[in-house]
C-alpha cells in the first residue's frame, strides 16, 4: 500500500509543478530521481533485470539515466530528431505552404455552410499527413481555410474550431508519437501505422466530423438564432514562390515507408528513408534555386530543426523513462495491476485509467508530447505483467493525448487559433469539447473492436 501511495504523491506533484509552468523535463527527471531514491533506500534494485550492477545503489542511478541518455538519444532518438528536422525543413522551402494552399482550392466551389465546414475538416485532418505540428497546422489553417468558411456563413467559433482540432487525432505513420507507440507495442512501424491504428483514427475522423456538423450548428443557433450571420473577410493566399509540385515533398517519407518495406523494395529503416528524402530534396532545390550556398543554409534549418527535437523531445523521453522506472521500482505499477484486476476486467479498466490519466495530463499541461511521453513508459511493464496485447493499451492513449491537447485552454493551438479568430480560448475549447469527447468514445470503442486483448 505504501508503494501505492508514495508513486501517487510523486505523481500528483509533478503534474501539480507542470501545471504551474515548470519544465516538463525538469520536473519528470526530478520526479523520476526521487522515486529512485526512495527505491533504493527501501532495499529495491533501481536497474533494470539483466542489467549489470556498478555496485552503489547511488550510481545505479546514474547508471540507468547513461542508459537512457545512450539508448533515446540512439536510435529512437535519431528517428525523431530526423522526423522534426525533416518537417522543419518542409516548412523553410514552402511545401508545406503549398499543400495547404492547393488543398483549400476545391473548399472554395462549395457553398453549403457546415457541407463545407465537415470537408474542411475532413480535408485539414488529410493535411496533417504534411503538416506535423498541431499549432503550425492550425496557423496555416486559419489563413487558408479559416476564410472561406466565414465568407460562406459559418460563425468565427465554427471555423476556428475545425482549423484548432485536425491534429487530435493521428494520421502520419511518421509521426514522433507513432515511432515511439510502436516501439511501445514492439511492432513494426508499417503494420502498428496502417494495421492497427488506422482504422481507429479513421472511425475516430469520422465520428468527429458529424459531431462538428451537430454540434457547431447547435451553438449557432443557440448563439445567434436560426438565421445564419455571414461575415465577410478577406481570404488571404499563403505566400510561397515554392512550385506547385512541391507539394508531394512532405509526404515522401510517407511513400518511402511504404515501398521499402521488404516487398516492393529493400527493407530500409526508417531513418535512412528519410536521409534518401532530404537528399531528394536538397537535389530538387538545387536545380530549382541553382544556387548551393541557399540549398546548404536550407539544410542547416533542417539541423537546427534536430537539435531542438534533442533538447524539446528527447530530453523528455529520457526524463518520462527515469520517471517511469522509478514508478516501477518502487512498487507502484503492481500495485496499480493489483488494484484494476481487484475491480473485474483488469485490462479494460487498466487501459481506461491509462486514458483518463492522459487526458488531464494534455490538458492541464497543454501537451500532447509530454503526457504521452510520460506515460508510454510504463506500456510494455505493465503488459508483460498483466499478459495483454501492448496495443491494447498504446493505441487509447496515443489518441488520448492529442484528444486531451485539442480541449486545453492553454495548449499551443487553441491560444494561437483563438487568438488569430478573436475569441477567447475557453470559447473555443467549449466549441471542440463535444467532438473530442465523440472521439475519444469511439476510439476507446474502436479499440475494443479492432485490437486483439492477447
Amino acid at each position: 500500500m505504501w508503494d501505492l501511495l508514495i508513486g501517487l504523491v510523486v505523481t500528483v506533484a509533478v503534474g501539480r509543478y507542470i501545471i504551474k509552468g515548470y519544465s516538463p523535463t525538469g520536473v519528470l527527471m526530478v520526479g523520476g530521481l526521487l522515486l529512485l531514491i526512495i527505491s533504493a533506500l527501501m532495499g529495491h534494485s533501481v536497474l533494470p533485470e539483466g542489467t549489470k550492477s556498478t555496485g552503489w545503489n547511488v550510481t545505479d542511478i546514474v547508471e540507468y539515466v547513461k542508459i537512457l541518455l545512450m539508448s533515446r538519444g540512439g536510435d529512437l532518438g535519431m528517428m525523431i530528431m530526423m522526423l522534426c528536422g525533416f518537417a522543419a525543413y518542409m516548412t523553410h522551402i514552402g511545401a508545406n505552404d503549398v499543400v495547404v494552399r492547393l488543398a483549400s482550392r476545391p473548399l472554395q466551389m462549395i457553398n453549403s455552410p457546415y457541407v463545407l465546414m465537415v470537408a474542411a475538416y475532413i480535408l485539414a485532418c488529410l493535411m496533417s499527413l504534411a503538416v506535423s505540428s498541431a499549432t503550425g497546422l492550425g496557423v496555416l489553417l486559419m489563413a487558408t481555410l479559416f476564410p472561406i468558411m466565414i465568407n460562406v456563413g459559418i460563425s468565427r467559433g465554427a471555423a476556428a474550431a475545425i482549423c484548432a482540432s485536425p491534429a487530435a487525432i493521428i494520421l502520419s505513420p511518421t509521426s514522433g508519437d507513432v515511432v515511439l507507440a510502436a516501439q511501445a507495442s514492439n511492432m513494426s512501424l508499417v503494420d502498428f501505422a496502417f494495421k492497427s491504428t488506422l482504422p481507429i483514427s479513421i472511425a475516430a475522423i469520422v465520428s468527429m466530423a458529424v459531431a462538428h456538423f451537430f454540434w457547431q450548428r447547435y451553438l449557432d443557433k443557440r448563439e445567434v438564432g436560426n438565421a445564419p450571420v455571414i461575415e465577410k473577410t478577406e481570404t488571404t493566399p499563403v505566400e510561397t514562390n515554392a512550385p506547385w509540385f512541391y507539394a508531394i515533398l512532405p509526404f515522401t517519407p510517407i511513400i518511402g515507408v511504404l515501398v521499402f518495406d521488404g516487398k516492393w523494395g529493400p527493407n530500409l529503416h526508417i531513418i535512412t528513408i528519410l536521409v534518401i528524402c532530404m537528399f531528394f530534396t536538397a537535389i530538387v532545390e538545387t536545380v530549382r534555386n541553382r544556387n548551393g550556398k541557399a540549398v546548404f543554409a536550407g539544410l542547416d534549418v533542417a539541423y537546427r530543426g534536430m537539435a531542438d527535437a534533442f533538447a524539446n523531445v528527447v530530453m523528455l523521453l529520457v526524463a518520462a523513462g527515469v520517471f517511469a522506472q522509478g514508478l516501477s521500482t518502487i512498487g507502484f505499477i503492481s500495485s496499480l495491476i493489483g488494484l484494476a484486476q481487484s475491480v473485474g476486467s483488469g485490462s479494460i479498466v487498466m487501459m481506461l485509467v491509462l486514458v483518463t490519466i492522459t487526458v488531464l495530463a494534455a490538458m492541464t499541461t497543454g501537451s500532447g508530447n509530454a503526457s504521452f511521453y510520460a506515460f508510454v513508459e510504463l506500456i510494455p511493464k505493465l503488459a508483460t505483467k498483466m499478459g495483454i496485447n501492448p496495443e491494447y493499451l498504446v493505441i487509447p492513449m496515443l489518441q488520448a493525448s492529442n484528444l486531451g491537447r485539442t480541449i486545453s485552454p492553454v495548449s499551443g493551438v487553441i491560444v494561437a487559433v483563438a487568438g488569430m479568430a478573436k475569441i477567447s480560448p475557453f470559447d473555443l475549447v467549449k466549441r471542440t469539447s463535444v467532438p473530442v469527447l465523440v472521439g475519444l468514445i469511439v476510439v476507446v470503442i474502436a479499440t475494443e473492436v479492432f485490437i486483439p486483448l492477447h
